[in-house]
């Protein structure tokens, strides 16, 4: 379900580029060119995720229409051509997401990365930590404008305790004075257990010295504010951290993922089939490590082109992810794929191999308009002790006798000869 956007705005190629903003992030656009039009709304229906609100309008010159918006409680972000201290005061003087002057194209491109964020901040925990009840419910108050999820916490301590049950936080905003544990403490308490690229800290600090900025930095911290500070400031700094660390996310999903079928890529497979081989033998769960491999795939591309080749690969992965969801699977390169099971004892495993197997022998793969009928032949190792390697290479020796002995069949390494 869309989300739905007011979008307050009298000026027509500005209210166009803000829909055409707006729709590309799927909201449902409602549009207003005066106060009047926005009261009428609002009679009827005021179930609006957010609101882009023209400062001036031709029935209302002086910001009326922010305060009528937001008066229904609907988040707003204002739009400004007149920017001066008292009007950037006066807006900033009301519970508003953000103002943007109207100067130029950048903006627009900032209006989409404001929208943007509060569609996804709510998926960012933030902790804020403060002895004072005041400042803490100020920040808390900020923070759930721009939609955080936030916690709070009193000191250090309580702040440890919190990151340990909620392992969604993703920034910790810390004051430096506290009882039973300060701002300096707790961030090299955090620094111990959660790296830069895991979780951001902010410290905060109402003292005069200039010494504690560096203090926090030095401790681990990533960003320093010194009370009272302006909202558009602690924005900029809160803004700035959690999208680095979303550019991080982003950075290891690329380095871990295959690019075409979204699944693991050949060193993550590895990587993490190591790790769950590791908890699997230490449990003594029976588990079967499986080299998988398209049948005549070059025949596919050759025949129907790379493209639909390209669609016959994301297909597969739909239906390697259907019968392996709980296991780990990756693929390694080319029609070459890997899946990493578990379950109650070796047939159970060879069940879940061969229904995989059926399912795709008799399945149709659906490319454009055109269905494609492929096979797969699967090599695989069960509950071995040898390393990752040597159990990657034992499977791929089975795949390569079950390809050789007419494919579409599952070899269990270690009894090619019984074939």
């Amino acid at each position: 379900m869309s989300k739905k956007l007011l979008v307050v705005e009298d000026s027509k190629p500005i209210a166009t580029v803000i829909k055409q903003i707006a729709q590309s992030l799927q909201f449902e656009v409602t549009l207003a060119t005066s106060l009047a039009e926005v009261e009428e709304i609002l009679a009827l229906d005021t179930d609006f995720f957010a609101a882009t609100v023209d400062y001036a309008l031709p029935d209302a010159h002086d910001g009326e229409g922010i305060s009528c918006v937001l008066s229904h409680g609907i988040p707003s972000i204002v739009m400004t051509g007149k920017m001066d201290d008292v009007t950037r005061q006066k807006i900033l003087s009301q519970p508003v997401i953000d103002y943007i002057p109207k100067e130029n194209s950048q903006a627009f491109l900032y209006l989409k990365r404001v929208l943007s964020w509060q569609l996804t901040n709510s998926k960012n925990a933030v902790l804020v930590v403060d002895d004072s009840l005041s400042a803490r419910n100020h920040i808390v108050e900020l923070l759930k404008r721009r939609n955080f999820t936030v916690e709070t916490a009193n000191n250090g301590v309580q702040a440890l305790a919190k990151l340990q049950q909620h392992k969604n936080i993703k920034m910790v905003i810390t004051d430096l004075e506290m009882p039973e544990m300060d701002g300096i403490t707790l961030t090299n308490e955090i620094r111990k257990k959660y790296s830069r690229e895991q979780l951001a800290v902010i410290g905060i600090s109402g003292a005069e010295s200039g010494i504690h900025s560096a203090r926090f930095i030095k401790n681990g911290a990533d960003d320093f504010l010194r009370k009272p500070f302006c909202p558009e400031e602690f924005y900029c700094r809160i803004t700035q951290n959690i999208e680095s660390l979303n550019n991080i996310v982003q950075i290891q999903h690329a380095a871990n993922t295959d690019y075409l079928t979204e699944l693991s890529n050949r060193r993550a497979f590895f990587r993490n089939a190591s790790q769950r081989i590791a908890e699997y033998t230490k449990r003594k769960v029976p588990y079967c490590l499986a080299a998988i491999d398209i049948d005549y795939f070059k025949k596919v591309n050759d025949h129907y082109g790379h493209e639909a080749g390209d669609q016959v690969l994301k297909v597969f992965a739909l239906y390697m992810r259907k019968h392996f969801g709980s296991g780990l699977t990756g693929r390694l390169g080319g029609e070459e794929f890997a899946a990493l099971i578990h379950g109650l004892d070796t047939d159970q495993l060879y069940n879940k191999l061969d229904d995989f197997r059926r399912d795709i022998a008799v399945s149709d793969l659906p490319v454009g308009d055109t269905q494609i009928a492929i096979t797969v032949s699967i090599g695989a190792i069960m509950d071995s002790l040898d390393t990752i390697s040597k159990q990657m290479n034992d499977a791929d020796n089975a795949l390569y006798w079950a390809k050789d002995h007419g494919r579409n069949q599952i070899v269990i390494s270690g009894s090619e000869e019984d074939h």
